[in-house]
């Protein structure tokens, strides 16, 4: 597994078995459930293994982020691979956190680990067709609108970088 990285605010962990805890109490966040469904202790020692395995074998996939100073469990965030291998970046920040720029700097670390220690030529990044907040956040990172989709059995909008965009 990989060693946590930095930002200016936050610390990004690897999220692994040990950090089913913490992943399990950010899922009762009423902001984040909203939009992932309120997590049981099963979803989440499942979630934290799934995470864990794959950072060990592809080297990529979601972080906790703390505050640097305070150590505060500020949501959730970071890379993985869907199912057809092509690269995705997410964000989960507490609701009352909103507004905050915590999500920007986790897809910003996100990018640069992608573009820069992953080699990687393009990022997607997908999200229901109403969630306003998190397409702001694709489009403040330099990301852009491709197409709608259906994710799920529901309405969702896709988003793209690309290194030459």
């Amino acid at each position: 597994m990989t060693e946590p990285r930095f930002t200016e605010r936050l610390r990004l962990v690897p999220i692994g078995p040990a950090l089913t805890d913490e992943l399990f109490h950010l899922h009762q966040d009423p902001g984040i459930a909203r939009w992932y469904d309120t997590w049981t202790a099963d979803d989440a020692r499942e979630q934290a293994a799934a995470m864990g395995g794959a950072w060990r074998t592809d080297g990529v996939h979601k972080w906790l982020a703390y505050d640097r100073t305070t150590a505060t469990l500020i949501g959730r965030g970071g890379l993985s691979y869907t199912a057809d291998r092509r690269l995705e970046i997410g964000w989960a920040v507490r609701e009352s956190l909103w507004g905050q720029g915590y999500a920007t700097e986790i897809g910003r670390a996100g990018l640069d680990f992608a573009f820069g220690d992953l080699g990687a030529s393009e990022v997607i990044s997908f999200t229901e067709t109403h969630n306003h907040r998190s397409r702001t956040v694709m489009e403040r990172l330099g990301l852009r609108y491709d197409r709608d989709i259906t994710h799920r059995g529901e309405p969702f909008v896709l988003y793209v970088k690309r290194v030459d965009a």
